[in-house]
């Protein structure tokens, strides 16, 4: 009894034992850390590098990759591959060193973390063992810009074609993704009621020319969006008119002014519009025509103005009622206003001249009260035949005139 007490409190024994019970378990852990381990990492994920080299120096892409992850078996000491899992793990193909376009079949190698000594672990199985993908030439295509405005204009507005800017894009990538593309298409405004212009940047799909959309994968743009603008302009119905000259007994009182059409539509800024409220057509001499007057005139507008109604002429007619006209031969020929020191001599025997007025006015009209004058203001300075206007005076009736233009022919001399 009193040995054993002595060797269980023997400090050296128990040092003994401890080393013993060390050495046995650093023998289990090592041997576990270096035992053959086997584990499949499966998704790991492809990773290409080199692409920029084949775009910028050799205008090449890599397209339709047949797979993004692989699977593979590798087998190493435990300590090092029990941590991993697959998102530790990256399959590499470099396409660095690609030079043509050509479809491609490639080895991928497998990089491991820092942690894992690559030269412990061995990859026994790859599935799939390549890769294949298409390295294509790059080309561009430049497309329009199409688009549509999904709100609606305010009541007393109208919206033009939309503008886009840029009007076109440019795009880049593999020629059989490029041929399919015939345009971008922008749709904008959606909900949105307008009564000025509207303007908004927007993203845009490239489109086929059966108006499905086409994918951008492998595609580069010019740019990711659009400037897509909605001019929109005031729309009004503006009078037609004409102004006229009175005379000869005929006033706006007594003519009827019928006009066809007698309104246009005009559409444009409403700085314009506001204070445009009748386009005067022509100005109408009631003593050029005796009884009616029918002419087509041109509706005139601001360039800055469209007309939506689209009709650019106007048919005008005037009917003077409730007067009648008659001629009178006129004797009393006479001129005013003869340079001084010349001699004046009238040609002309008689005029007949039509005079309009009400039948009871003209009844009151004698020959010898018509005076048919010529100012001689304009030829001061002449000698010669000449042929001035006369102006035609009725003496002691009132509301009645001359129906057109009339001359006499005079001779002009130096005294």
């Amino acid at each position: 009894m009193r040995t054993l007490r002595k060797l269980s409190n023997s400090r050296i024994l128990w040092m003994i034992i401890s080393i013993l019970a060390s050495l046995t378990i650093w023998i289990y852990v090592t041997s576990g850390e270096t035992e053959a381990f086997k584990t499949t990492f499966r998704n790991v994920q492809i990773e290409i590098v080199g692409e920029d080299t084949l775009r910028t120096s050799r205008g090449l892409i890599l397209t339709d990759l047949n797979t993004s992850s692989v699977t593979v078996e590798v087998v190493g000491p435990r300590r090092m591959l029990a941590p991993l899992d697959s998102d530790d793990l990256v399959a590499v193909v470099d396409v660095s060193k690609l030079t043509r376009a050509s479809y491609t079949t490639l080895k991928y190698d497998i990089v491991y973390p820092s942690t894992v000594d690559e030269r412990y672990i061995s990859e026994e199985k790859k599935s799939p063992e390549y890769v294949n993908f298409n390295i294509s030439l790059l080309t561009d295509k430049t497309i329009p810009v199409r688009g549509g405005f999904e709100g609606r204009s305010a009541d007393g507005y109208t919206a033009e074609t939309p503008v886009f800017e840029p009007s076109t894009i440019t795009v880049t990538g593999p020629e059989a993704y490029l041929k399919d593309i015939s345009y971008a298409w922008v749709t904008f405004g959606q909900n949105v009621i307008v009564d000025s212009s509207y303007s908004i940047e927007t993203n845009f799909t490239l489109m086929n020319e059966d108006g499905d959309a086409v994918s951008t994968e492998y595609l580069t743009l010019s740019q990711d969006t659009i400037r897509a603008t909605l001019p929109i302009l005031q729309v009004k119905n503006v009078p037609l008119e004409v102004d006229v000259i009175e005379g000869a007994g005929a006033s706006k009182a007594n003519t009827k002014i019928s006009i066809e059409p007698n309104t246009v539509t005009l559409a444009g800024d409403s700085s314009i519009l506001s204070g445009m409220n009748k386009i005067v057509l022509d100005t109408i001499d009631l003593t050029d025509f005796s009884s009616t007057l029918t002419e087509t005139y041109p509706i005139a507008i601001n360039n800055e103005l469209r007309n939506v109604t689209g009709v650019t002429e106007a048919k005008v007619t005037l009917e003077v009622v409730g007067l009648e006209t008659r001629s009178f031969r006129v004797s009393n020929l006479s001129y005013i206003n003869s340079a001084d020191g010349t001699n004046v001599e009238i040609l002309t025997e008689g005029l007949d001249v039509q005079i309009r007025g009400t039948a009871e006015q003209l009844d009151l009209i004698k020959a010898e009260s018509i005076r048919a004058v010529a100012d001689l203001t304009d030829f001061k300075d002449s000698t010669g035949s000449y042929m001035p206007t006369v102006k035609i005076y009725v003496d002691g009736v009132t509301d009645v005139g001359a129906i057109g233009t009339y001359t006499i022919s005079v001779e002009i001399r130096k005294a």
